[in-house]
């Protein structure tokens, strides 16, 4: 049974959002291109209790199809590390990294001695995965092949991830060395609908319509919605790194994560499944819930 404070926080986060399904998707896209507009896309260190004081950050200019965009290099002060979190950011393809993400992100750099590398990707509706995939696919290959990498990600990020995977292990190069997936979008297609369908009433985070937008123009056309870099779920398994996903049964999610897992069974892809009832999206990285203490033990066990 979850906690209690997990349930309070699944009931407030969304009250203060004010999240709700969209009813028009011309509007939703316009309303996010007006949001994007103005929106600041620094790095959001400034709520991270001793960042400055514990890092260093140097910026890497990306070369994307739309257009050139930056990637960050999160360095603990004090020492060299030998291994490299290579993690790409959640917010459904259209919003961008926040500090909850770089406190979760960093502290799981402490912990490992890590550093952390983080490509800014173009975000959608104005771009769509093809302008950012083969830049972040280099720059995670160059990566690689400097020494151990994690590709990390969460939400729309871990299925980013692994997309990523595929495509250096597809390249026959570098390869990360491991895979962390937290609540990961690795089916945008609807090979899951009725599965998705039947969890709309219990996830009060995601919202269906909205899902089904962004897919559309993250993959660039509803045709492009199986190709592997949107629904790496879909694409073939085998010769990947080994995986720890997480996710929860309150979560819209889910069902592509069960699809992943049954998939990865049949590749004999070595993937490491955490599915936990009654949990909500991404609640490994949440503050203050117990279940996220759980979780972050079980991934630094993993990953060890």
């Amino acid at each position: 049974m979850a906690s209690l404070r997990h349930q309070v926080l699944a009931w407030t986060i969304p009250k203060l959002r004010g999240s709700c399904e969209l009813t028009d998707v011309a509007e939703e896209r316009a309303r996010i291109e007006v949001w994007h507009a103005t929106l600041d896309r620094t790095l959001p260190t400034g709520r991270v209790r001793g960042f400055d004081r514990d890092f260093t950050v140097t910026t890497e200019t990306l070369a994307g199809a739309d257009g050139d965009f930056p990637s960050y290099t999160i360095t603990p002060r004090g020492y060299e590390p030998e291994l490299t979190l290579y993690y790409l950011h959640g917010g459904a393809f259209m919003a961008p990294i926040d500090h909850f993400q770089v406190l979760w992100v960093t502290r799981l750099a402490k912990a490992l001695r890590a550093r952390v590398v983080v490509p800014d990707y173009p975000l959608t509706p104005e771009h769509t995965v093809h302008a950012s995939h083969a830049a972040v696919a280099d720059a995670a290959a160059r990566w690689a092949g400097a020494g151990p990498t994690v590709l990390v990600g969460d939400s729309a990020g871990g299925g980013y991830a692994l997309a990523v995977a595929q495509t250096l292990r597809d390249r026959g190069g570098p390869q990360a060395t491991r895979l962390l997936l937290v609540s990961p979008w690795v089916d945008l297609s609807t090979s899951t609908k009725a599965e998705t369908e039947a969890l709309d009433k219990v996830d009060r985070w995601l919202f269906i319509g909205k899902l089904r937008a962004y897919a559309e123009w993250w993959a660039g056309s509803a045709e492009a919605l199986t190709q592997h870099e949107a629904s790496p779920a879909l694409a073939p398994l085998e010769g990947l790194p080994p995986a720890l996903m997480f996710c929860g049964t309150r979560d819209l999610l889910v069902p592509g994560c069960r699809l992943l897992q049954r998939r990865a069974q049949e590749a004999g892809w070595d993937l490491t499944y955490v599915e936990e009832p009654d949990l909500i999206h991404v609640y490994p990285i949440l503050p203050v819930i117990p279940e996220a203490r759980v979780a972050w033990r079980q991934t630094l066990e993993w990953l060890r």
